[in-house]
């Protein structure tokens, strides 16, 4: 059994509130909105190239500790090294030992897309055999389907694939949206990340579903001279536009383009970022986020 303490923090100090928490013998400690679930919740969203935002001005910094912990003494401790004035008032709730595994398991479901698509995690049986299913688990790089941005561009890709076209996937992840263009039809697929792990977990995912002699990977880095009949960018709002003349020259005459990642409020910022190179339009919404999209 483990004990999680959750305790109350301003903005300036729950960073360094937490920091101490783990000099002092937490195991983990997270910072939340203290006023989630309420009309003061405030959302943040951070974008690469911005200045972090701050932290909520009411926190809660959650710990979790052994159950054989002095609390009191741990978070008096910890207080005087944040440099509170005080220490804070603190709750404390019992962690029962669990299957952690079939715990965080039960979190994910397949997950339909469209008429014909699913993406099925590997302990799950596939809800329809005759559909294309794609086994996916959660793990290190971005991309399983459920997040809102992800599902937009399945769905765009569930409705403009077409048998040997060619795909790319520019800022890949996990490798889903490859894996499922090369499953729907595409005869090529090039999956394109900062981030070495996520070109690891698109080879990885790719094996796994069949398509490892079609869907390939690639550093930005490295020369792209390309066209593609279909380009996807699931990335965010800032990359989407510092990076529109590179990924715009990647899309052939009469191909098209599909960028998400993008609030429904940033949606005017990238349409106009993009406007010297291709017109683009919201071409669907899904939880306060937008599929923007476009053909040369």
């Amino acid at each position: 059994m483990w004990l999680s303490v959750s305790l109350q923090a301003d903005a300036d100090r729950a960073e360094a509130l937490s920091e101490a928490l783990l000099e002092a013998g937490a195991l983990s400690v997270s910072i939340e909105d203290a006023d989630a679930g309420t009309a003061a919740e405030t959302p943040q969203f951070g974008e690469p190239g911005q200045s972090p935002a701050s932290l909520w001005a009411h926190s809660r910094v959650i710990a979790l500790f052994g159950a054989d912990a002095a609390v009191a003494d741990l978070v008096a401790a910890a207080a005087t090294a944040a440099g509170c004035d005080a220490a804070p008032s603190f709750a404390i709730e019992e962690v029962p030992e669990q299957n952690w595994v079939q715990l965080t398991q039960s979190q994910f479901a397949p997950i339909r897309i469209g008429e014909r698509l699913w993406i099925v995690p590997s302990w799950h049986e596939a809800p329809d055999p005759d559909a294309i299913n794609i086994e996916l688990d959660p793990g290190m790089a971005f991309g399983t389907g459920s997040h809102p941005t992800t599902h937009l561009c399945l769905e765009w890709l569930c409705d403009n694939v077409r048998p040997g076209c060619s795909v790319l996937d520019y800022g890949c992840g996990s490798g889903i949206l490859g894996i499922a263009a090369v499953r729907l039809g595409a005869g090529t697929a090039l999956g394109v990340d900062i981030d070495e792990r996520a070109l690891e977990a698109t080879l990885a995912n790719g094996a796994r579903n069949g398509v490892a002699d079609i869907l390939r990977v690639q550093h930005p880095g490295a020369p792209l001279e390309t066209m593609f009949d279909l380009v996807v960018a699931n990335i965010l709002t800032n990359p989407l536009c510092v990076l529109a003349p590179a990924i715009a020259a990647r899309v052939a005459d009469g191909g098209k383009v599909a960028l998400s990642g993008v609030l429904e409020q940033q949606a005017p910022q990238v349409i106009a970022a993009w406007s010297p190179w291709l017109a683009l339009e919201i071409g669907a919404t899904r939880e306060g986020w937008v599929r923007l999209q476009g053909r040369r």
